[in-house]
C-alpha cells in the first residue's frame, strides 16, 4: 500500500512537473527580471533582524497512537501554522490524522494575536517567524517540517529564510512569497472582515446572539462557512452585558493588515534550498501562475500540487490535502 502511494506521488509529481515546465517557459519569457516587479521588498536585512520581542506561543501536541510500532527511520516532527483569524483548533482533526498516518508528532500553534497566544502590537512576518523559532528551540525540536496555511504559509516561509538550519521541509498552503499590498490584487476580503468585526464589537445594543453577528458579516461575505470561521473568534461579553468581543485584537490587526499582505524578504539576499511543497487551491488567486517565478526565486527546490478547492482548501478538501502532504513528507524523508 505504502509503495503504491509513493508510486502515485512520483507519477503525479512527474505529470505536474511536465505541466509546469511548459507553463513555466511561457511565464519566464514574460518576466522582465526587474527587482520588485513581483512585489519583492528591499527589506531583506530588516526581515532577518534577530532583535525582536517574541511571545510564548500556546500550542497543542498531537502524538501517534501508542500501539503503533516505533519507526526504523522516524520522520521529522510537524509544526502546523494557521492563517489570519484562525487558531490551532482549525487544524486539530487533520493534525491528529497526520500524526497517526506518519507516526510522528504534530504541533499546532496559535500565532501571536490569535487563539490563546499573547497579543503584541507588532504583527509582521519577521516577528511571527521569531516566535516560531523560539518555540522550536524551547521544545527542542530537531528540524521539523513547517506546514502553514495562508498567513501561516508566509510565516513558515519566513522561518526557513531567517533560520534555514532549523527546518527539514516546508509546506506552503495557498500563499506565495509576494507583496499583495498597494491594491495590486482585489481578491482578499480580510480588511472588510476586520471592519465588520469592529462594527460588531462596538454595537452593545443589537448584538444579542451569534445570528445577529452573522447578519453583520453577511454584508461582506456570502459564504456561510467563511462567516462561521470568522465567528469562532467572537466571544460573549461577561457579566450579562449585551454584545461580543473578538479574541483577535482588531485594533492591532487593522493597523497591521498591510504587514500580513506584504512580503519583506528579498531573494537577492536570502533563499532556502530545502525541499518545499506548494499546495494551491485551483479556485483561489493566492498562488496564481504568475507568482510561481517568485516561489522559484526563494524556494528553488519546490514542487506544486493543485487541489480543486478555494483558499480554505484544508477545510474544503481535508482528505485530498492530507493525502498529498503525507505522501510528500513520506517520500521526501524516507530512509534512503
Amino acid at each position: 500500500m505504502l509503495q503504491g502511494c509513493r508510486q502515485m506521488l512520483a507519477l503525479a509529481t512527474r505529470a505536474r512537473t511536465g505541466v509546469f515546465a511548459a507553463g513555466w517557459r511561457r511565464y519566464v519569457s514574460r518576466y522582465d527580471g526587474t527587482p520588485g516587479s513581483l512585489g519583492h521588498s528591499d527589506l531583506g536585512e530588516a526581515a532577518l533582524d534577530s532583535k525582536i520581542e517574541t511571545v510564548e506561543l500556546v500550542f497543542d501536541k498531537h502524538v501517534p497512537p501508542a500501539n503503533l510500532p516505533a519507526p526504523l527511520a522516524p520522520l521529522p516532527p510537524i509544526v502546523f501554522l494557521h492563517g489570519l483569524f484562525g487558531s490551532r483548533a482549525n487544524n486539530r482533526s487533520v493534525s491528529r490524522q497526520l500524526a497517526k498516518r506518519l507516526n510522528t508528532d504534530v504541533y499546532c500553534l496559535d500565532l501571536r494575536n490569535h487563539g490563546d497566544s499573547p497579543h503584541n502590537a507588532r504583527h509582521d512576518y519577521p516577528a511571527m517567524a521569531a516566535d516560531v523559532e523560539r518555540f522550536i528551540a524551547a521544545q527542542g525540536l530537531q528540524r521539523p517540517v513547517l506546514v502553514g496555511h495562508s498567513m501561516g504559509a508566509k510565516c513558515a516561509m519566513a522561518v526557513t529564510l531567517r533560520r534555514p538550519e532549523l527546518c527539514a521541509g516546508l509546506v506552503a498552503v495557498d500563499n506565495a512569497p509576494v507583496n499583495f499590498t498597494g491594491g495590486a490584487t482585489g481578491f482578499s476580503k480580510f480588511g472588510q472582515y476586520i471592519r465588520q468585526l469592529q462594527k460588531i464589537e462596538r454595537d452593545r445594543t443589537h448584538m444579542h446572539t451569534m445570528k445577529d453577528c452573522d447578519r453583520v458579516l453577511a454584508e461582506v461575505e456570502d459564504k456561510l462557512p467563511v462567516r462561521q470561521f470568522l465567528e469562532t473568534n467572537l466571544k460573549k461579553r461577561a457579566g450579562g452585558h449585551a454584545g461580543y468581543y473578538s479574541r483577535v485584537p482588531l485594533d492591532i490587526m487593522a493597523a497591521q493588515i498591510d504587514n500580513v499582505s506584504s512580503w519583506p524578504f528579498n531573494s537577492d539576499k536570502t533563499r532556502w534550498n530545502g525541499p518545499t511543497l506548494v499546495v494551491r487551491g485551483l479556485k483561489s488567486a493566492y498562488v496564481a501562475d504568475e507568482f510561481l517565478h517568485a516561489v522559484a526565486l526563494f524556494f528553488p527546490r519546490f514542487t506544486a500540487v493543485d487541489i480543486d478547492a478555494g483558499h480554505w482548501l484544508i477545510s474544503e478538501k481535508p482528505k485530498e490535502f492530507m493525502d498529498c502532504v503525507a505522501r510528500w513528507i513520506d517520500t521526501t524523508f524516507e530512509d534512503p
